[in-house]
């Protein structure tokens, strides 16, 4: 029935900035994409007064025809609106149609069907909406007061498809519908019917208002000065009749138009792949792998980027994109109360990892529902209060001439969904919303590009007490470090597989084991973390993800301008481990910890049913340092050096 809006979050999966190959004919240079992108989105969000509170980015090469932007808002409704359910919709046959905020242009014709087709040289460049997000703002703020005041019975938005989704859906409420495009607000004169009844626009909604209250209803719309405008009424005809004046140009029975289409039954056929395994480099220290992971551009920082978002509009935020001493390295999820006075909140936080789909999308899918629930873990959150969100974005599954591998992609679309249903009823994690593109190919410059399989999965969780949430960063010197759960030998698909690839002249031999969740150890150990960081035992808390336990390690020591002292050989594994597979491996369900020394006993007795090395202590001399199990040191960097690695590859890009 309409929401308040808390707050945004952002994330891109783009081509290198640094992109030095030819390119096909009619793309863009994925830095010129890269800019436009986070310039947009940042206006797009800012000048419509909602805080920026989290985001990502992901590059690879095979996203340069097709990038991906995520875009997502978390709202706030009273559980009861006007004496009944607010997320229940009704709409009585007689009920007005009426379109509040922009007005309709050609930009948004194809939409839809352009983020559902592959990219080709004559797609559509209207396609894309020209936003106005000072216009969202007044509709919004009008909307907020229309709701409270009871003026409408159903509210729908104007995104894909226009009027004719949004009027669409809405009828099946009534039993029909009779809209009147000739009512409709141009931006322009010469548009055709088809083009009004289709076009999108994101500060556009659709309502459903009663006859009796119509008149108050468009009264206070002109007062907030908000252009609505009744274009019919909803009715129980069965149908949806579409006129332009007095002539009909569209009448669709509604079983038709929602039932119609058959349903589509394709073939999946899965072989594993056979991707080559990287030569391993030979024993020795490893800080120039580190420096180069933090390097990376999936690891290293984007700040530069990421200051340019605001934050702070509303002034409710309590952890931040960006925490430590410097508030420089990226906090594991963020976490904001939901009013001022209030001490109850959300966190927020999201997995994704691209990369592990040339392996295995079943294992891919359940690394990043893990990664993401784990985020909530660490800054405080608990299971049972969370849910999910899931956003496919997929190559073309379908067998066709231009798609011969069309069965196999259908297959890893299976198991990925198959992951998806198996993690999230384990975890008790809903997925309450979602979406899916499955035409991510390029053509352009008779060059197919075909994204990899992609899936976003964001979560949200509930916090009682905001001031519990535990950060990332070491805080104290002395201060125990413990790593809970437990390492395999998991490096297929990890940023080191993938780098000592790169340097290999190897790019595509990044194969190996695929990291694996065990959902009945995640529970164990996420029911202690829950009651570590309840209970106020927890200093730190840090969830390994790119990079492993190194990156683990590193980032702490960076955003407490401290030092470590760690050694591998108390570390929790399965089966014999070197130490590039103790460092590098991308095993889920893991956390660094630390803890004060004098709650050691407490920390000790309250994961003593689940995996827990303690492997290090927390100093003062600003050097990371890291021994092997054989006692040899693997890792001896100070923390400038560490810093200046992960900052200067996207230092003011």
């Amino acid at each position: 029935m309409g929401c308040e809006m808390v707050c945004n979050v952002w994330g891109y999966c783009l081509g290198s900035p640094f992109y030095d190959a030819n390119l096909p004919e009619g793309l863009m240079h994925p830095r010129r994409i890269r800019d436009g992108v986070h310039q947009g989105v940042i206006d797009g969000g800012n000048q419509s007064g909602i805080p920026w509170v989290r985001g990502f980015e992901r590059f690879d090469e095979r996203y340069i025809g097709k990038p991906l932007v995520y875009c997502g808002t978390v709202g706030r409704i009273p559980r009861q609106l006007q004496g009944r359910p607010s997320g229940r919709k009704e709409i009585i046959p007689g009920d007005a149609i009426v379109m509040c905020g922009g007005r309709i242009g050609k930009d948004g014709i194809h939409g839809a069907t352009f983020s559902s087709e592959e990219l080709r040289m004559e797609s559509p460049a209207q396609a894309v909406q020209i936003g106005d997000p000072i216009t969202q703002r007044n509709l919004y703020e009008f909307l907020m007061e229309a709701r409270d005041l009871g003026l409408y019975r159903t509210i729908t938005d104007n995104g894909a498809g226009g009027l004719s989704s949004s009027v669409g859906e809405m009828s099946r409420l009534s039993g029909g519908a009779d809209l009147d495009l000739s009512k409709a607000p141009l931006k322009y004169e010469g548009m055709q019917p088809w083009e009004i009844l289709l076009s999108e626009a994101q500060e556009r909604m659709s309502l459903a208002v009663p006859r009796d209250k119509i008149k108050h209803f468009l009264e206070l719309a002109a007062r907030r000065e908000v252009e609505a405008t009744e274009l019919g009424m909803f009715t129980d005809s069965g149908a949806f009749t579409v006129r332009y004046g007095s002539r009909v140009v569209a009448h669709i029975e509604l079983n038709f138009l929602h039932d119609g289409v058959p349903r589509m039954e394709l073939e999946a056929r899965w072989e594993p792949p056979r991707i080559a395994s990287p030569a391993m480099p030979r024993r020795g220290k490893r800080n120039r792998k580190l420096a180069s992971l933090l390097g990376g551009l999936n690891i290293c920082s984007r700040e530069f980027k990421s200051r340019q978002y605001d934050g702070e509009v509303k002034g409710l935020s309590v952890v931040k994109p960006f925490v430590g001493i410097g508030s420089d390295v990226p906090s594991d999820a963020t976490v904001m109360r939901v009013e001022h006075g209030c001490n109850a909140g959300i966190i927020l936080a999201e997995g994704i990892n691209p990369f592990f789909s040339d392996l295995d999308t079943y294992h891919m899918m359940a690394s990043v529902i893990d990664e993401s629930v784990r985020r909530i873990i660490s800054a405080g959150g608990r299971l049972g209060k969370i849910a999910g969100l899931d956003n496919f974005c997929w190559p073309d599954p379908v067998l066709s001439e231009k798609t011969p591998d069309g069965l196999y992609k259908m297959a890893q679309l299976v198991r990925a969904n198959k992951a998806l249903y198996d993690v999230t009823t384990a975890f008790k994690v809903p997925s309450i919303s979602g979406k899916d593109s499955m035409k991510n190919d390029s053509v352009r410059g008779n060059r197919k590009i075909s994204i990899p399989p992609t899936v976003l999965f964001s979560t949200i969780g509930i916090m009682d007490d905001v001031r519990r949430a535990v950060t990332m960063y070491f805080k104290n010197e002395g201060d125990l470090i413990y790593v809970v759960g437990t390492t395999r030998n998991e490096l297929g698909g990890s940023e080191f597989y993938r780098m000592l690839a790169r340097e290999r002249g190897t790019p595509e031999s990044y194969g190996g084991e695929v990291p694996k969740l065990d959902v009945r150890g995640a529970l164990s150990i996420y029911r202690a973390m829950s009651e570590a960081t309840a209970g106020g035992i927890l200093c730190s808390s840090h969830t390994p993800v790119l990079g492993g336990l190194a990156v683990a390690f590193a980032l702490p020591v960076i955003g407490g301008d401290l030092g470590a002292e760690i050694d591998l050989s108390s570390l929790a594994c399965e089966g014999k481990l070197g130490d590039d597979a103790r460092l590098f491996s991308e095993s889920n369900s893991r956390f660094v910890i630390t803890c004060s020394p004098d709650k050691k006993s407490v920390l000790e007795s309250l994961f003593s049913k689940v995996p827990l090395s303690r492997v290090g202590t927390v100093t003062g001399n600003r050097k990371l340092r890291v021994n092997g199990t054989g006692g040899n040191k693997v890792v001896d960097m100070d923390i400038e050096t560490l810093r200046r690695s992960f900052k200067e590859t996207l230092y003011g890009i």
